[in-house]
């Protein structure tokens, strides 16, 4: 089976790790990598229309099999020809499995061997969702890259609950590979294993022997400290396919993605953009800025001094953040496309360091912006 994935050039960054640029092709377009995706839960990345991630330069984006599932529901979306057409973005999608709501919705579920029992949190009727179900939204929903169903371990586990779990995630990937898929429709398989190097090591490798177009680096960001998380990039990453991409799922604090490229990461996602937006705070090449305090009140300078995003030409932070003060829908848009416009320049400039061969120069420098000119960058 040829992967969709090409490997353009790498670096090596240390222990056997290399940072990777490369190229996955999908239904709906070839994604450019490495590259960050934006976050789209309902079918929309919050206050932002689909013209609007084309004019910022999103490659791709995610939505959320859980919550579609639930509203609108796959009969309504197969009504509607599927997700591409039902929210008018034409790129690609990737959508995960549901498995990452085995963890945050802990208090309305039970696992059981088909797969998870929910309790809706909209109005609390009982739901099956395993990896039948899973594969049948995201069939219905025609996403361009389909997740396996899993489970995702919480921190901190027993190593008792990390066993069971990881046999759990890779008897579920296999019943995910056996399931239909949309027309060119690509599956990931998750690795789990928590802290345990071996654990994530066997989770790899079975995952590996099934044989999926991709492979993602799960049960990371979920409340470790950020050097477990980068062991636990290290742990999954050891053992996975050189020839496939490689999606490090719910991390997007910028340190943490260089610190993922470093490790052999392709692919991030995350709702940091989003929320830190709706929290008034704006993220620059200098370290974030607080627009919403009060400090900016007569500040008349763009977010950004530089940035190319329609807020930055058009508008002030002192404009901002009166929008914000007092509770204007705008504020939190403009704000929203200054950080999407930046996550997608910082990952832009990554690519090109990548190409250039500058990686290292640019991994150092953004250690010096966003913390605090810490010199020490820890080594894989």
């Amino acid at each position: 089976m040829k992967s969709p994935f090409t490997l353009l050039r790498s670096v090596e960054t240390g222990n056997g790790f290399e940072a990777r640029r490369g190229v996955l092709r999908t239904a709906h377009g070839d994604v450019e990598t490495p590259v960050f995706m934006p976050v789209g839960t309902q079918g929309t990345v919050k206050t932002l229309e689909p013209r609007d991630l084309r004019a910022l330069d999103v490659q791709i984006i995610l939505g959320n099999t859980y919550h579609l599932m639930l509203r609108p529901g796959n009969e309504t979306m197969a009504m509607a020809g599927g997700l591409h057409r039902f929210m008018g973005w034409d790129g690609p999608i990737l959508t995960d499995s549901g498995g990452f709501q085995v963890f945050s919705l802990g208090r309305l579920r039970k696992i059981t061997p088909e797969g998870v029992v929910f309790n809706s949190h909209i109005d609390g009727r009982k739901i099956l969702l395993g990896p039948k179900e899973s594969m049948e939204t995201q069939r219905t929903l025609g996403s361009d890259v389909a997740m396996c169903f899993d489970e995702c371990i919480p921190y901190p586990a027993t190593r008792e609950y990390a066993e069971k779990s990881v046999a759990t995630t890779i008897r579920w990937a296999s019943m995910c590979a056996g399931e239909r898929r949309a027309p060119g429709q690509l599956l990931f398989g998750i690795v789990q294993g928590g802290v345990w190097r071996d654990l994530r090591e066997t989770c790899a490798a079975e995952l590996a022997k099934i044989g999926f177009d991709g492979y993602a680096v799960g049960g990371v960001s979920v409340g470790e400290p950020e050097e477990e998380l980068l062991k636990g990039i290290e742990d999954g990453v050891a053992a996975l396919p050189r020839d496939a991409a490689h999606y490090l799922m719910g991390v997007g604090d910028p340190i943490q993605l260089v610190e993922g490229v470093a490790r052999g990461i392709d692919m991030f996602d995350c709702v940091m953009p989003t929320r830190h937006a709706r929290n008034g705070t704006a993220f620059t090449r200098n370290g974030p800025v607080p627009v919403k305090a009060g400090r900016f009140s007569r500040d008349f300078s763009p977010v950004e001094e530089g940035c190319d995003c329609y807020c930055c030409r058009n508008f002030s932070r002192a404009y901002v953040r009166h929008l914000l003060h007092c509770g204007e829908i705008l504020g939190v848009r403009l704000l929203t496309i200054h950080n999407v416009r930046f996550f997608m320049r910082f990952m832009a400039d990554m690519r090109r360091a990548l190409d250039e061969g500058s990686f290292a120069e640019f991994r150092a420098g953004s250690w010096r912006t966003f913390r605090g000119g810490c010199a020490k960058i820890p080594t894989p």
